[in-house]
């Protein structure tokens, strides 16, 4: 858009003097909405009063009937149009304060009847609290023409000075509320964030916990079932197929939850220190492998939880199982070997299997196992690295440190 400042001063002149009314931000007695139902009938009455006075001034000036109820009407109309259209009730004003002087007597100091005076005192105060700058700055010449060319001289310079200040204090208003609502709406915009950001934390925490719980038993299941007709003797053919099958439905079980999971899964996360397993519960899940006919070797110290925070051991749970979920997947029949080692400021695993004898059981995944490994050891401020070994084998390891405030939340 064109900012030249002579474009700028003739829209705003055009907005001024032929433009329409701004919607007001809200409502007169908006904040008061018991004395608001009242402010309709009282503003009547008010109006008829001031009518009425108008009307007795008007008279006792020996104006004509007829003029002297068109005076007054001139009089009381910016004040009724005030509330909703205060930049017509301004138009209004000007003409009333151009026009409702003649024949005013001789030793009158103002040109204008008390109501009309004080009547435009208001409406230009609450205009000026209304426009913007470029059309607040036409309002105050405007509004200058009847002051210059109908008051007295030895009263111009007081009366400049009034709308002089008023056009100060009303611009202030504005800034500041326009300052209010821009902070009541950035607020707005955080609440919204913040309630987005939930949101998807809860959708990764599902996510997470989903695949390292779901995902590690699926994995167990299908290494189960294939590996069975190996593992038993005198299988018959018919019971062989309905392992196959139990495999093949664990896989196909399998890559539907990872497009779910890519579905909740979000970038960011936080730590998840919700009360979970800890290390003290490896062993059990070391042994629910070992019966589904994963080789494993667990080497962990004893641990003691009151020395291990909580969100510490659920991290090394998490990683230790997805670590053993992986190799069942992809190193089927493959020695496993689970390290845990307790230190004076950390914890340190790590899951390693040998080179594969077997084919993978399993599809080659997604990544979100490795992924959810390491989200899992940075959200504590531990770090975390996955590779192959020199001998054909593959091992994840996690440092987890047990300050947990220090980590990334």
């Amino acid at each position: 858009m064109n900012r030249h400042p002579i474009v700028v001063a003739l829209r705003a002149l055009r907005q001024t003097v032929l433009g329409p009314d701004a919607r007001p931000e809200r409502p007169l007695l908006a904040r008061w909405p018991g004395p608001a139902r009242y402010a309709a009938p009282v503003g009547l009455l008010a109006a008829l009063g001031l009518f009425l006075i108008t009307l007795t001034v008007e008279s006792d000036w020996g104006l004509p009937p007829p003029i002297a109820l068109l005076f007054a009407a001139m009089t009381v109309a910016p004040l009724l149009a005030l509330p909703r259209r205060p930049l017509l009730a301004w138009r209004l004003t000007v003409l009333a304060l151009l026009v409702c002087t003649f024949n005013a007597p001789a030793d009158q100091a103002w040109p204008w009847t008390p109501p009309l005076a004080l009547g435009s005192i208001a409406v230009v105060a609450v205009v000026f609290a209304r426009v913007d700058r470029p059309v607040l700055a036409w309002v105050v010449a405007i509004s200058t023409v009847p002051v210059l060319t109908l008051v007295h001289p030895d009263n111009r310079v007081p009366v400049l000075l009034l709308l002089g200040a008023l056009a100060i204090v009303g611009d202030l208003i504005r800034r500041n509320r326009l300052s209010r609502h821009a902070l009541a709406a950035q607020a707005e915009l955080s609440e919204r964030e913040q309630e987005r950001r939930a949101v998807l934390e809860e959708r990764t925490r599902i996510a997470r916990e989903l695949h390292d719980v779901v995902a590690h038993h699926m994995s167990l299941i299908a290494v189960q079932a294939e590996t069975a007709p190996y593992r038993l003797t005198d299988v018959p053919a018919p019971a062989a197929a309905e392992f196959v099958a139990i495999a093949a439905s664990a896989r196909d079980a399998l890559t539907d939850m990872r497009r779910l999971l890519g579905v909740l899964r979000s970038e960011t996360t936080g730590p998840q220190t919700a009360p979970q397993p800890d290390l003290t519960d490896l062993g059990a899940m070391v042994d629910a492998a070992r019966r589904a006919g994963l080789p494993v070797t667990l080497d962990a110290e004893p641990v003691d939880n009151d020395r291990v925070p909580a969100p510490v051991g659920l991290a090394a749970y998490r990683i230790v199982q997805e670590g053993l979920a992986n190799a069942a997947r992809h190193a089927a029949g493959a020695a496993v070997r689970v390290t845990v080692r307790v230190g004076r400021s950390g914890l340190g695993v790590r899951v390693e299997n040998s080179p594969a004898d077997a084919r993978p059981t399993a599809d080659g995944g997604s990544g979100h196992g490795l992924t959810g490994m390491r989200e899992r050891a940075t959200s504590l401020g531990g770090t975390f690295t996955a590779g192959p070994l020199p001998d054909g084998g593959y091992a994840v390891a996690a440092e987890l440190p047990y300050d947990v405030e220090g980590g990334d939340r």
